[in-house]
């Protein structure tokens, strides 16, 4: 008996006190995660103008972070409500629902907004601003950071946009704003007035604060010389300029200074709700729209984008000593990513005999009269939105055609115009003949309830409508490859280029977290990011 309390003892003594058995340290959780979407960033800008970027903004994200340089997007459409539902949610459009930033809603008999919402009102601003993440068919990983604490962590989301702001707040956020007039507002779902903190930030004339004499180039334009020249006829010319020359007279949002007034916003929000200072780990998803609104009128070569990530650069640096001094350099988990990135300019891209080409309205206009001659009946097609096509189910039916059939000749009509790569039957996705990872990322993208019935590729470099701005929403590289860096809590230096998924995100933060994946995950926890 003596022997075998002694072996006891031993095993007992030797379990606590070698660390190489059945010890682990506990796992350090961050105060808070900082996630940050800009909104159209191309994963190239991290490094395009590394030369002019200072010390405590990107380049300190690239030296202390964790990189993951072959990230990539991995449906289609790629655009803004898709791309930040995807992120948060770990999820595609076909299983979170968001399949595009509109679609065609065949019980309401419109065209509705992803995040559209008639139950509830507007606060703060117009009571229009009826939105809501109700569209949004899955949980995020604030919704499961929420459930696993018993809803005692926050989890806040803050952009320009509406959808940049909603979608990854999620269901159970605390709390969503967007700007409306000028202002940050929110809507009846979250609460019934602006909290104090946030009506006192209203009040500032920001434009007047940041931006007194309008959008001047950070440093002489002829040092821009990764950019274009200034004057470019394939450029947005707004209303009250003669040409699109710097300096602009842009309202905030469309400059580089919407970056700092909603990270400005996003500050006092972090004081306001007292983001990590509670027992449990807390969410900030910050979407920053202005890069869009820049990247949409001039196109990717611009000075007017370059001098925007310039000063984003200072913007970040500023951010990260906030969070510092804040949290502690330890104290935060940050992650920097996109909802999607660009094409360039058909007229850039033009001028430098690169493939381009514009897809105008006529092609469809031509397309209504073809299939009337071929069937003998108008208003086949019910509408276009996007790249999708929604047949008229109750003109096909009263007419005694197919649905197969005249979606077929739809298609082979499609596949002769120049630019139009190719076009697809939704439901055929699966048994259709096309490479991959193309036709992965558009049964992804494809929701039965609300896609179209057709879908159509566009050739590379093609876009729609004109020759000026720049655009997205298709599968290629200059629109799928996006930024990912991770930096703070646990996060290691280095870089991997090995493929990652935007969907992996939500994987990865669920396993940092020790929370549940969200409700529609099918994403990959990103190991090497970890010590």
């Amino acid at each position: 008996m003596k022997k075998i309390v002694l072996l006891l003892f031993l095993m007992t003594f030797h379990v606590f006190s070698n660390p190489c058995v059945a010890q682990t340290a506990p796992v350090k959780k961050p105060k808070i995660v900082v996630g940050l979407m800009v909104d159209q960033m191309r994963w190239d800008y991290l490094y395009k103008y590394q030369d002019r970027y200072g010390d405590g903004g990107f380049k300190r994200l690239l030296d202390q972070g964790f990189s993951c340089e072959n990230t990539m997007i991995q449906h289609a459409p790629t655009v803004t409500a898709c791309g930040h539902s995807s992120v948060y949610t770990g999820s595609v459009p076909a299983i979170n629902g968001i399949a595009g930033n509109s679609w065609y809603d065949r019980s309401w008999g419109r065209e509705i907004s992803n995040v559209e919402d008639s139950t509830v009102t507007g606060v703060g601003g117009n009571a229009k601003q009826n939105k809501s993440p109700r569209n949004l068919l899955t949980t995020t990983i604030g919704d499961e950071l929420r459930i696993a604490t018993n809803y005692q962590s926050k989890v806040v989301g803050i952009s320009i946009k509406d959808r940049g702001a909603i979608l990854p707040g999620g269901h159970a956020a605390n709390g969503a704003f967007w700007e409306d007039s000028g202002k940050f507002t929110t809507s009846t779902y979250y609460m019934d007035a602006l909290p104090e903190w946030a009506r006192k930030f209203n009040e500032k004339d920001w434009d007047k604060l940041l931006m007194p004499k309008g959008w001047k180039t950070l440093y002489p334009a002829d040092t821009y010389v990764l950019s274009d020249e200034d004057d470019k006829d394939y450029e947005t010319i707004y209303k009250g300029e003669k040409k699109s020359v710097f300096p602009h007279k842009p309202s905030i949002s469309r400059s580089p200074f919407g970056n700092t007034w909603t990270l400005e916003f996003a500050k006092v929000a972090m004081e306001g709700y007292k983001l990590g200072q509670g027992k449990f780990t807390d969410l900030l998803a910050i979407s920053l729209s202005s890069p869009d609104k820049i990247g949409h009128a001039y196109g990717p070569n611009s000075i007017e984008v370059e001098d925007n990530y310039l000063r984003l650069d200072k913007d970040l640096e500023d951010l990260f000593g906030y969070l510092d001094k804040r949290y502690g350099k330890d104290g935060y988990l940050f992650f920097i990513t996109a909802d999607h990135g660009a094409n360039h300019s058909p007229g850039y891209l033009e001028e430098n005999k690169l493939p381009t080409g514009v897809l105008t309205n006529d092609v469809f206009k031509n397309l209504d009269t073809e299939l009337e001659k071929k069937f003998g009946i108008p208003g086949l097609i019910l509408t276009r939105n996007g790249y999708q096509i929604y047949l008229d189910y109750d003109v096909i039916s009263k007419a005694g055609i197919d649905k197969i059939t005249v979606a077929n000749y739809i298609i082979e009509q499609l596949k002769q115009v120049p630019g139009i790569e190719t076009a697809f039957l939704n439901e055929a996705l699966a048994s259709a003949t096309y490479p991959e990872p193309i036709k992965t990322m558009l049964i992804n993208g494809y929701h039965p309830k609300r896609s179209g019935d057709i879908v159509i590729v566009k050739s590379s470099g093609w876009k729609s409508g004109s020759r000026t701005g720049a655009t997205h929403g298709d599968w290629n590289p200059y629109d799928a490859h996006i930024p990912l860096v991770w930096m703070g809590t646990g996060i290691r230096p280095g870089k991997t280029h090995r493929l990652v998924g935007m969907t992996d995100i939500a994987s990865t933060l669920a396993a940092i977290l020790n929370i549940q994946q969200p409700s529609g995950s099918i994403g990959h926890v990103i190991t090497e990011i970890t010590d």
